[in-house]
């Protein structure tokens, strides 16, 4: 069975964080891994407190993964301290880590901002050693500095970040801008994802499942187009399941596939 290791913070709800990224990994048939780097007290209304964990220790739960399971890919989501990207990045290139997937993190769907200001110059130095960073709207705009407000202004954005930072961009489509279309920029080539608006408020932890599921793909052997194919039918099939839990922007439920005797 192939591996992955998620690196990110947990979500006591459950709809996203560390916790969406085991469902998400499990049901795209790869063997999950974690790495915590913050705990979170949060719902589907918002983020209410974080803690984070020290920088040595998150280190030494990098050591115990790489020295035992080597993971066919790594997923990065929360990271909110300089000390703690620096950390990643350091044992990311200690043990060769390959096929890395960096959703980076900054402001959560309530509002709450996830991404302390003095992070930012750390964070350019983990972004290099991504294959692929999986922005939203909001995001592509911090990182590339451009205001986004249409599909040109997706491309415009996403070919900064890319070119800036050396890797390719998935620049993620909603916020109002269009139905879904996600843009893969790389090598200097834009590559349009077309989907589907699915009429669901419940969209808690979509970015978290969406690059939890690319990374289990390209762990699976898949090309980076195919990988993000298969996760954008993932998540389609996962916001169409219309689970409705909770007060806010509730979870999508992830094992909507899930079949047999112990589901029953």
């Amino acid at each position: 069975m192939k591996t992955a290791l998620t690196i990110a913070g947990s979500d006591s709800s459950g709809g996203a964080g560390i916790q969406a990224d085991i469902k998400t990994m499990m049901a795209n048939g790869v063997y999950a891994m974690s790495a915590v780097t913050a705990l979170t007290a949060q719902n589907t209304t918002g983020v209410t407190d974080i803690l984070e964990s020290t920088p040595y220790f998150l280190g030494e739960q990098l050591d115990a993964v790489f020295t035992d399971i080597f993971p066919d890919a790594v997923k990065i989501g929360m990271v909110s301290s300089a000390e703690l990207i620096t950390v990643i990045a350091e044992k990311l290139k200690q043990y060769g880590a390959k096929h890395i997937v960096v959703d980076p993190v900054m402001v959560a769907t309530s509002g709450a901002k996830l991404l302390r200001s003095d992070a930012m110059e750390a964070l350019a130095r983990l972004l290099p050693m991504a294959e692929v960073l999986t922005p939203n709207i909001p995001e592509a705009e911090i990182l590339s500095g451009l205001s986004i407000t249409d599909a040109t202004g997706m491309e415009t954005a996403a070919k900064s970040i890319s070119e800036r930072y050396g890797c390719a961009v998935l620049c993620k489509g909603g916020h109002q801008i269009n139905d879904a279309d996600d843009l893969l920029w790389r090598h200097g080539v834009g590559k349009w994802f077309r989907g589907k608006r699915i009429n669901n408020p419940n969209t808690h932890g979509t970015g978290c499942t969406l690059s939890s599921a690319i990374a289990s793909n390209l762990a699976k052997g898949y090309g980076l187009d195919e990988a993000v194919e298969r996760a954008k039918a993932y998540i389609s099939g996962a916001l169409a399941a219309m689970l409705d839990l909770g007060h806010g922007s509730g979870p999508m439920n992830h094992a909507f596939e899930l079949q047999g005797e112990f589901m029953k």
